[in-house]
């Protein structure tokens, strides 16, 4: 069975850091391009971040760019976004996201992908 499980939500302070994961079973990540999105309560879907299969590039949305960090750890199929100085802006759920892709290949788009996680939430407050 294909499952994606995020993990590592929670609260955390304007200014603060947090690492969120996403465990994926059932495929080889290390064929698939891999994609956090974050969604708002009543406001759709926002793409924060993609990775190629090997890992070794990366893209940013604006609103993130310079304060997570995506990355992957192909060995344990696990996928991670780290976050810092986060904003209350930043607060959301955070879905991970796979897609078959060539090696090169980083997807900059909410959709479409063959495997969607369920998300975790991330709340930033004072």
């Amino acid at each position: 069975q294909v499952q994606l499980v995020e993990s590592g939500g929670g609260f955390v302070q304007p200014g603060g850091s947090l690492r969120l994961s996403c465990t994926a079973s059932g495929f080889t990540t290390s064929h698939h391009a891999m994609t956090w999105i974050r969604r708002y309560p009543g406001l759709g879907l926002e793409w924060i971040a993609g990775i190629n299969p090997g890992g070794d590039a990366t893209r940013y949305a604006d609103s993130v760019k310079g304060r997570f960090t995506i990355s992957r750890d192909n060995a344990k199929n696990t996928l991670y976004l780290d976050l810092s100085r986060v904003r209350p802006g930043d607060t959301g759920v955070y879905t991970c996201a796979a897609k078959l892709a060539d090696p090169w290949t980083i997807y900059e788009t909410t959709l479409p992908y063959d495997y969607w996680g369920q998300g975790t939430e991330v709340t930033v407050s004072s």
